[in-house]
Formats: structure tokens, C-alpha cells, sequence
């Protein structure tokens, strides 16, 4: 057999979109499958992909998951709740972000209708004291 030469392009998680990280945690979250299949059905290079993706965007703690049913410590416990407050402080700040980013584009786009109002002498915006059309009025019974 011959050698090929392939190219070969080596993936990193920053390839994947956020909608595609999601979906999977989604799916080993929900169902029996595990990682290493998971990883085979998307064709995901390795797990440790797919483990660096629960630890950042994942709702549960897979060392409790897979941890034996023995009573734990009360440091074992401490520290399971630190680990938690450290995700759920983690994922806070990356929602607060995201609300951030959500408002700083409504300002943008109210910009932007202002100044197409402006240009093109149009009202792009519903007019709020307009009459509504008979269509959609409630009627009293």
C-alpha cells in the first residue's frame, strides 16, 4: 500500500459552534450514550473535547454522576459544593455577558432605525397609539 498524503487538519474546540457544543451536552445529558460514543457519532476528535465542553456549558457534575453510592465526607461534600459555585459563578458571568452583549445590540439597531427614519423620512417603528385593525381586536363577551 501506498502512502497517501493526507492533509490533515487538526480540530480544536473553537471550530465548533456553540448550537453544536450544546446539542451535545444536551444529548449525554439526557440520555445513556456516553462520551466516547458521542464523541464517534459527531465525529469529535477526542472526549476531552467533549469533557472541557461540560465542564464550561454542562448542568451536572460528572465525577458525582459516576461516583459511587458510599456516603461522602463532609469535605468531599465542601468541596463538590465549591466546585458547583465556581460552575454556576462561571456560568453566571457568561449570561451576564450575553444579556450585555444582547442590550449594547438593541441600542445598536434602535441606532440604526433612528437613523434610517432620518435618512429615508420613513416611520419604521410600530406607532403604538395607532388603531389596531378590526381583525385583531377582542371582543367582550
Amino acid at each position: 500500500m501506498q502512502n497517501e498524503n493526507i492533509n490533515y487538519k487538526k480540530r480544536t474546540q473553537k471550530d465548533y459552534p456553540m448550537s453544536f457544543k450544546m446539542s451535545v451536552i444536551r444529548e449525554l445529558e439526557t440520555t445513556s450514550i456516553g462520551m466516547y460514543a458521542i464523541a464517534r457519532k459527531y465525529g469529535i476528535q477526542s472526549e476531552s473535547t467533549i469533557r472541557r465542553w461540560l465542564d464550561k456549558y454542562g448542568t451536572f457534575d460528572l465525577e458525582y454522576v459516576k461516583s459511587s453510592k458510599m456516603e461522602k465526607s463532609k469535605a468531599k461534600q465542601i468541596l463538590e459544593l465549591e466546585a458547583r459555585i465556581k460552575e454556576l459563578e462561571r456560568r453566571n458571568a457568561r449570561l451576564e455577558h450575553q444579556v450585555e452583549m444582547t442590550d449594547h445590540k438593541s441600542a445598536f439597531f434602535d441606532m440604526m432605525i433612528d437613523m434610517a427614519e432620518k435618512e429615508y423620512k420613513i416611520d419604521i417603528r410600530k406607532n403604538s397609539s395607532a388603531e389596531q385593525s378590526g381583525n385583531t381586536r377582542k371582543t367582550r363577551d
